[in-house]
């Protein structure tokens, strides 16, 4: 695995590409890259989940993008509400068919919530894959991504979202960097912190998301059957029992036991009880070292967190550790 990058401290079917589009970036991962600067593409804005609440966030979320040099528009349907969710199934399903047939070649959902299992039936997953747009977002989004690379084997991007990240009241500039880097294949190795990592050197097919969304998945035509991947998961609001609990779903379904390794980004917004005595988050990842007997390597900076990277889910990457890091490689040099 290659070693050759350029470092930077941040804190602790084909693919689709757009290497004639952007790039704009701190503490302790480090990506590998040149910083240069093409004029970014265009971004085009979708609600697939849950409603927009926070439109002073999503306007927000479309100044910071323009100001980062991308054009944006949005979804006509983007602030729709239907109950809890951003328009009826057939006007959220609608919005993909809209999204591949406008010129912007970036595809961004403004925020994850709840919603897109609804939908899976009523997309056209190969006129998503033959449009050979750039879709990007997390946590809800993980069952598109995921259905995606199921049904086409097509790469999609596990990223930020235009209201919880871009429309932050103080945006984070590594999460905006790496995002912009791995769009315009500037990033060729994210390394982060994982002082428990266990040893491990190899390659497979990145993929995962939110780990609530691919337990929904299982024993669906939507859940993809990789084999020798590199599963990486996050989830919030969810206490550790119930992240064991997904897990124990996973590892009985065969999944985890399949995979050459699991990375674990961060697990959020969970709150422990006196009667869990001393079982915790630590405990699980625990359990699962013994459980599956696979490299289980923790601190990817991905999650409902402030700093993120943009993940590929569906392209060989290659994952190595060493001395309380660990390294994904997106690009291999000889």
């Amino acid at each position: 695995m290659s070693k050759k990058k350029t470092k930077k401290s941040l804190p602790s079917v084909s693919e689709p590409s757009i290497h004639d589009a952007p790039a704009p970036a701190q503490e302790s991962e480090q990506h590998g890259h040149d910083h240069v600067r093409p004029a970014p593409p265009g971004i085009y804005l979708i609600s697939p989940s849950g409603g927009v609440t926070d439109t002073e966030g999503l306007e927000r979320g479309r100044k910071q993008l323009k100001s980062m040099g991308f054009k944006v528009k949005l979804d006509p349907a983007a602030k729709c509400i239907h109950e809890r969710f951003a328009g009826t199934d057939k006007q959220r399903a609608d919005s993909f068919d809209r999204a591949v047939e406008q010129k912007h070649p970036i595809i961004m959902a403004t925020r994850g919530g709840y919603g897109l299992s609804r939908i899976l039936p009523l997309i056209d997953w190969h006129d998503m894959a033959r449009s050979g747009k750039i879709f990007v977002g997390q946590s809800d989004f993980t069952a598109f991504s995921l259905a995606l690379l199921a049904k086409t084997g097509a790469v999609s991007y596990a990223g930020p979202t235009a209201i919880h990240d871009f429309g932050a009241r103080k945006v984070d500039d590594l999460t905006v960097d790496l995002f912009v880097e791995m769009l315009t294949g500037q990033l060729e190795i994210l390394s982060f912190k994982s002082k428990d990592a266990d040893p491990v050197d190899t390659r497979g097919v990145l993929w995962g998301g939110n780990l609530a969304m691919v337990a929904s998945l299982v024993g669906t035509p939507f859940m993809p059957q990789v084999n020798g991947g590199i599963l990486f998961l996050e989830d919030i609001g969810e206490h550790p029992y119930r992240i064991e609990r997904m897990l124990t779903q996973l590892w009985h379904a065969g999944i985890l036991d399949r995979q050459e390794a699991i990375v674990l980004g961060h697990f959020t917004n969970y709150r422990l009880g006196p009667h869990d005595n001393g079982y915790t988050l630590a405990s699980v990842v625990k359990w699962l070292r013994e459980t599956v007997r696979i490299p289980v390597v923790t601190g990817l900076p991905w999650g409902h967190v402030k700093v993120k990277a943009t993940l590929p889910i569906g392209r060989q990457v290659g994952l190595a550790t060493e001395k309380g890091m660990a390294h994904l490689v997106f690009q291999e040099h000889d």
